[in-house]
């Protein structure tokens, strides 16, 4: 068992709590990116044991993350939003210098991959003109239907977890079901909580095995597609600037914080 994963865990599940960064996002900045595709997609395969003691340990990591640290994440954007989102926005700048490194951008990028950036980059900052009902109420009904639809909606959050820039948490908060995950995770509702989590685990191996494809074959593009992604969540995440100067002091804090963070487990994967 690789029991390191349970802090990467509750990091990646702290990150899928907040609209707006990607848990794929965590697993570039912990170095474990690429571990995690071939763990997904290798699961369903005949050689499964080899995988679990990767997953395990992970898995109940973002697991407790996501029922102990819903509520407080729920506070914190309910009464500290600005400060909140501006340290995973430092989080997310700090993962493109590991990126650009990794992906050997200077010598490996043509003009057509810095088109692919920039054309991901503004389709996902052309999200943060959505305007997503941060507030809403959760869903009640327990319908056949809507269970159903709270299943593919788990499966489309899960598969956009994957992709760095990308936040799951966002599209659940744009097709209108985040208030009724959040609500289900600091409720303990297991019947939704089984319901969209299955749609999550069927995402996660069909995302798993679709990336794995693009980066075997398709490297530049992909992490160029997936650097633009990045970029462009920045928009998406931006909450803009506070209008008490206390308030501003601890976006400004918590920002280099962020930074800080990521460039503390860069340099720790280079070690």
């Amino acid at each position: 068992m690789e029991w390191r994963n349970l802090y990467r865990g509750l990091l990646m599940g702290i990150s899928d709590l907040v609209p707006g960064i990607s848990g794929g996002t965590i697993a570039v900045m912990l170095g474990i990116y690429e571990r995690l595709l071939a763990a997904i997609s290798g699961f369903f395969s005949k050689n499964w044991r080899r995988q679990i003691g990767f997953l395990i340990p992970l898995a109940v990591g973002m697991g407790s993350a996501l029922l102990i640290f819903s509520r407080l994440i729920k506070y914190l954007l309910e009464h500290h939003y600005e400060p909140t989102q501006f340290f995973f926005i430092g989080l997310v700048i700090g993962v493109l210098p590991l990126l650009l490194h990794q992906s050997e951008a200077r010598k490996n990028f043509r003009p057509v991959h810095v088109i692919l950036l920039i054309i991901s980059g503004a389709l996902i900052a052309s999200l943060a003109f959505f305007n997503a009902d941060k507030t809403g109420l959760p869903i009640e009904d327990r319908s056949v239907l809507t269970l159903l639809g709270l299943f593919f909606s788990g499966w489309l959050a899960s598969m956009a977890m994957l992709l760095p820039g990308i936040s799951g948490s966002f599209v659940l908060l744009i097709i209108g079901v985040y208030p009724t995950a959040i609500h289900a995770l600091s409720s303990l509702d297991f019947l939704l909580i089984a319901v969209i989590g299955a749609g999550v685990i069927i995402g996660f191996v069909v995302s798993s095995k679709a990336i794995r494809a693009l980066l075997a074959h398709y490297a530049n593009v992909t992490y160029a597609l997936m650097i633009g992604m990045i970029m462009g969540s920045v928009a998406v995440m931006y909450p803009g600037l506070a209008d008490e100067t206390s308030t501003l002091m601890l976006c400004v804090l918590t920002f280099v914080l962020g930074i800080a963070t990521t460039l503390l487990f860069s340099l720790r994967k280079k070690a």
